[in-house]
Formats: C-alpha cells, structure tokens, sequence
C-alpha cells in the first residue's frame, strides 16, 4: 500500500462514526482532543453540539440513544472531562439508553508531563458501563469502533467508552472504517410460548406489568394488538410509561410509590401476572413471597433475558427473546376466557382516578402538584414529550400524568439522578424538532444543569422549562417529615428564575395564580425559543397524601 493509501487515526475514528450514522457530537473538547477534533471539522455528516459540562453532553448523547435506539455520541478531555462523564455513565448503563464516550488521553507511547492530569480512565468506566477500552493502535480503530456501537445498542443497551491518546490520535494506517451489521434478535422458544398462553388461559384474573424493557419501537405496537385481543387490563413501572396509550379502558395506572397505591391492590387481586420487559434497577411493582403465605400467583417473565432472581422476584415462567415477538406469537395462540373476571382491578383503577380528579381540581397558589401535573397534559399535545428531572414531583407526574405513547414521558427510575431534565429536553428537542417538549424540573435539580440554557439558547432550540419552586430539595424533605425527623438541613435559596432566564437569552415568567399557569404553558407551547416558567409550589401535604391517605383509602376499598 502506498504511503498516499495511509490516512489520519483521527480522520478515520470519524470515517468509522459516520458509518455508524453519527449526526451528533456532545461535549466539551480539550487539548487531547485537538486532532479529533480537527478532523471532525471536515466532516459533512457530523455535527459538533458543544456544551457548558461534559455532564450535561452525556446526559444528551443517552438521550438521543432512548429515542433512536442508535448509540449517542459525547467528547470529553482526560482527567476532569472524563470524570464528568461519570454520572451519565451511570445514567445511560442503568436507564438501557445506549451511549458511546469518547475521552483524550496524554500521549501514552512518551509523554513528557509526568502523571499530570492522567487518571486510569478505563478503570474508572470498567463498572458504570458495559465495555471501556483505551485505543493503543491506530490500526485496531474501525474494530474497536464497531464493537463499542455493538455493545452499546444491544439488549440490554448502555454505556461504552474508549480513550484516544494524543498520540495514537496522530498516527497514520492503513486500516478502512468496517460496516455495520445487520442483526436480527432471537424470537422465544415455541414451548416456552405454550407454556405462557397455558397458564393464561387456566388463569382467572390475569395482568400484565408493563416494564422499562418493553419501552422499545415495535413493542408497543405489539402489545397494542395482544390487549385487545384478550382484554387483559396492564399496568406499568415508571419507565413503562406510554408504551400503550394510557387512555386505554384496560390500563390500570403507574407503580410509581413503593406500595400501598391503588395500583398494587389491584395487582394483588391477580392470579396471573405477565411482566413484560421487567429490569431489576427498578422497584419491583410487586413482591413474591417464599414462606407459603401467598403462592397461588403465576409469575410470567417476558424478556430478552433471563430473570435475575431476588428475594421478591424469581419467576415460573420464562418466555426469552425478542419480546415485541413474543407478545405476536402468544396473542396468535391464546383464545380469551370466559372465566376471566377483571371488575376488581378496574374498581381499584376508578378510585384513583376518582382521587387524583379531586386533587387535580385544587387551584390553590403556590400551585398544588397534581393539579400541575393536569394543567401540563391539557396544555400540551398527545405526542409531546415531558422530561422530568429527579424530585417528589416525579411521582405525582408518574401516577396522574396520562402518557399517550412510549419516550413521551422521559423520567429516570434507574439512577434517578438529579439535572438530567433540562439536557434530556434538549437531546428530545433536537431528534424531534417538530414535537412540544417540556422540562419539569425542581430548582434543585435545575440547578445542577442551568449552565445548558446557553446551549439551548445558542442551538436554537424550541423548548419550555418548568420550574417547580420551593426553595428546598423537597422529595428529601418528604421522606425526613415521613421518618418523623425535625425539618433541617434541605432548604436553600434560589436566583430570580426570570433574571437569570433572561441572562442566557431566554425568555422568563413567573407564575402568579392557577389561572396564569394556564396561559403560560399555552403560550410558551405556541411561541419559539427557551421558555422558563418559575412555577411555586406547595408540597406541604406530600407526606399526608402520598404515604397516609392514598394507603388507607386502598386498604379500605
């Protein structure tokens, strides 16, 4: 090969992403990034989205993989760039939302700096993510590219991350970018799939639990059409959400609290629970005992993987493969029951509703949470999409908020990490620029992330930031009062939301009555550019409702 046939590493590493469909680069660049950077100027498929922390950058590339399915790309420095990165690490490995890092490093052949900035980086990303690797030959860039996307996009989808060095960076080969593959997930085992459907149909009051891994393209599609077949009523986790319309005369509601809600009574009243796509990072929405109390119940499990088995969960039944296919091949092969009976679960449903209308219908100021959560969904559309950073208000927005189709409602019950809203909103606002999307987040939360307002502001975007106010980190504040603790050591104050909206180039209200809420939201819903809205709001009966009234009401019916 002649010399003339040898290119760039750096300019390579950029073939072997826009091969992989790259659109976008988020991140913060450094000194170690200047010839991967270099080259990505040239490019005329990738786009560099630069941010104002490699934490907000990462929590946008694992957003923009939740939507697409297609790993997110994000850039950071070595050292402090890269420990950054951390939390969205965290964030995309535990949330199934794949994501490749890329991090710098000092040349690692003969560096001339000593141990100055130099962290083991790989090490440090070996246990938040599902492979990490540091580039130490050009000539091995298109594998390792292929691999980390491979990795990344495949059930149970996560985190990757390598680390170019400078000077591997600066090399020449004679390596070529690799193709991607066309890959094809295994469908269930036919045997499984009768065992499933046979246990169905000798059921008397089956439902299913709807979960994060069902929370895929064709899924809900797939489990549309097996609902209205049998008639089966479903309920879902927090990352559920959406994956049917909650509209649905069969849908039960959301295991947003931990126990006691309505929805659990109503899961106790089966026989026959079907959990699709259940992940063990969230709270199990049910408890499976061992001590011959209470083992009348068959427990399906329908997912690309097997159950990992814990004290409160270990299935009968497992029903392995692609799970939009599974649900075809068992909707093909049940035939609804006559012995069915599902009016107790949907009383225990009528009564929520009935509960959280007459929450909903309080216009008290500061504004009552659930009746933000009903204000939220009549302003917006059926297809919008709610990004909810981390706070109490993500359980009143999981229980009353109706979801009308999957990643319309993006709240993380995995890591449940704090600032990831306002980023997430942005990656959402980007890969659908033609839908309403909505922040919800706590002034705390918002807080952590602000600084991407600029980044909002300067890209462009079209988005509305709702500020839930109330000085404090609040959902600690509910768990201390729950505890029976004194209120110390929560409370905080904040800047004039409007002012400092204003200083990025946004656009800043405050709401002044529920009435004003109405006409904010339907404005900034009709109106282009960064909106945020400082919402006050009273959280002084979250204990009461939430770990009191909603319990006893459940018990008694």
């Amino acid at each position: 090969m002649a010399e003339s046939d040898k290119r760039k590493a750096s300019d390579l590493f950029i073939e072997c992403l826009e091969q992989e469909g790259v659109e976008y680069i988020f991140g913060v660049p450094g000194e170690e990034n200047l010839d991967f950077l270099d080259s990505l100027s040239r490019s005329k498929q990738i786009k560099l989205i630069l941010t104002r922390h490699e934490q907000g950058a990462g929590f946008m590339a694992a957003t923009y993989g939740r939507h697409t399915g297609k790993a997110g790309v994000c850039l950071s420095t070595l050292g402090p760039g890269a420990t950054n990165f951390v939390t969205a690490a965290a964030y995309a490995t535990l949330g199934g939302m794949p994501m490749l890092m890329i991090t710098g490093q000092k040349p690692i052949k003969k560096s001339k700096q000593g141990r100055f900035q130099i962290l083991d980086v790989v090490s440090m990303m070996q246990p938040i993510t599902k492979y990490a690797h540091q580039m130490a030959s050009s000539d091995n860039i298109p594998s390792r590219v292929r691999e980390a996307f491979r990795i990344a996009e495949e059930e149970k989808p996560g985190a990757t991350h390598i680390e170019l060095p400078e000077d591997i960076a600066d090399e020449y080969t004679e390596s070529r970018a690799l193709p991607r593959s066309i890959v094809r997930r295994p469908s269930a085992d036919v045997k499984s799939i009768i065992q499933a459907v046979d246990a169905l149909q000798k059921a008397k009051r089956p439902v299913l639990v709807i979960g994060a891994g069902a929370n895929r393209k064709m899924t809900s599609k797939m489990l549309g059409e097996f609902v209205e077949k049998t008639g089966i009523p479903f309920l879902t986790t927090q990352l559920g959400k959406g994956v049917i319309d909650e509209r649905h005369p069969k849908f039960l509601g959301c295991a947003a609290l931990s126990a006691g809600d309505f929805v659990h009574r109503a899961i106790e009243d089966a026989d026959c629970i079907v959990n699709i796509g259940h992940d063990v990072i969230e709270k199990p929405p049910f408890f499976m005992t061992n001590d011959g109390t209470r083992d009348d119940r068959t427990v399906i499990h329908i997912s690309t993987k097997t159950a990992e088995v814990d004290p409160v969960y270990f299935p009968h039944i497992e029903v392995i493969g692609d799970i939009a296919n599974a649900m075809w091949q068992i909707k093909e092969a049940i035939t609804p029951s006559e012995k069915w009976s599902f009016d107790a679960m949907l009383r225990y449903r009528q009564a929520e509703v009935e509960h959280t209308a007459k929450l909903a219908a309080d216009e008290r100021f500061p504004i009552f949470p659930p009746h933000a959560v009903e204000q939220v969904r009549n302003a917006l559309p059926d297809d919008a999409i709610v990004c909810l950073d981390n706070g109490i208000y993500k359980i009143w927005f999981a229980r009353g908020y109706s979801a009308r189709g999957p990643n319309t409602v993006l709240l993380d019950n995995a890591l449940a990490t704090m600032g990831a809203g306002l980023p997430s909103a942005m990656a959402s606002a980007m890969v659908y620029p033609g839908r309403k999307v909505l922040a919800v987040c706590g002034d705390g939360g918002f807080m952590m992330n602000s600084q991407e307002v600029e980044t909002a502001v300067r890209l462009g975007l079209d988005l509305t930031v709702l500020i839930l106010n109330d000085n404090a980190y609040g959902m600690i504040r509910w768990k201390q009062a729950n505890m029976g603790f004194a209120d110390f050591g929560l409370s905080y104050g904040n800047p004039d939301f409007v002012k400092y909206a204003e200083a990025y180039g946004a656009n800043g209200y405050r709401v002044e009555s529920s009435g004003h809420l109405k006409e904010l939201l339907a404005h900034c819903r009709d109106t282009p550019g960064v909106h945020i809205i400082d919402c006050p709001v009273d959280y002084s009966e979250n204990d009461s409702i939430l770990n009191t009234e909603i319990k006893e009401m459940s018990r008694a019916l």
